[in-house]
């Protein structure tokens, strides 16, 4: 997540959630989840217990050396709907190893307008979080997945469909292929996504190009803020 210092009460500093990402009917109101000026996530991740199987040093040090979308460094959102003054609090984090990369909700806190008042199923059915996730990731990432009667297809931003098999094709070149960069970050995504210990060398071999090559693509995709950052110590 973007280390930035935000203004008192900004939850869009760090540019995970927007006031046009949500549905009309809701707000982002100028002040944090706890009715805060300053970013609280990590703490609420901590009163709730979200964490538990990271607690440690070890444990968290151990989650980010691993091939699974991480779960620690989540973003707490305060919302409100403008009619009924429903309060609600949603968790935002980053999925890295998704192909595409993508932003899922994965967490709720909902609260009545006031205080006492039960919770019903049909205000938690109203609570938009896939319209909210899909303006986010649409935003956020020019890839976007949709879904066709023969099963998942991506489309790039050209338009152009690619299907799962494709992503492990070799990628031609550069000059040529419509898209190449986003090609480039759901071929590294997938053979990470398999556990491939050296994406960029695998990347290198189905495409026949030296590693400095597939090395030299992969951090242009990265300029491009199509693949996250590097871990450091880790190969490709």
């Amino acid at each position: 997540m973007p280390a930035s210092t935000p203004r008192p009460g900004d939850q869009s500093y760090d540019g995970l959630l927007v006031a046009d990402d949500l549905p009309d009917g809701w707000y982002l109101p100028s002040r944090f989840p706890g009715e805060r000026d300053d970013d609280a996530s990590e703490q609420i991740d901590g009163v709730l217990g979200y964490n538990d199987g990271v607690a440690t040093d070890s444990q968290q040090e151990t989650q980010s050396a691993s091939d699974e979308n991480e779960t620690i460094d989540g973003r707490w959102r305060y919302l409100e709907h403008e009619a009924t003054h429903t309060r609600v609090m949603i968790r935002l984090q980053r999925q890295l190893l998704a192909v595409p990369e993508e932003i899922r909700i994965t967490g709720v806190i909902y609260l009545p307008w006031r205080p006492g008042d039960p919770i019903t199923s049909q205000l938690l059915r109203e609570l938009p979080t896939a319209r909210i996730e899909a303006a986010i990731n649409k935003r956020l990432f020019a890839m976007k997945r949709t879904e066709t009667i023969t099963g998942g297809k991506i489309v790039l931003p050209s338009g152009r469909k690619v299907s799962e098999r494709d992503l492990l094709k070799p990628l031609g070149d550069p000059k040529k292929v419509p898209d190449f960069y986003e090609m480039v970050a759901l071929q590294h995504g997938r053979l990470t996504q398999q556990g491939d210990i050296n994406p960029s060398a695998t990347m290198a071999q189905l495409s026949g190009v030296a590693l400095s090559t597939a090395q030299g693509w992969i951090t242009k995709a990265r300029d491009r803020g199509l693949l996250p950052p590097g871990r450091r110590g880790r190969a490709g």
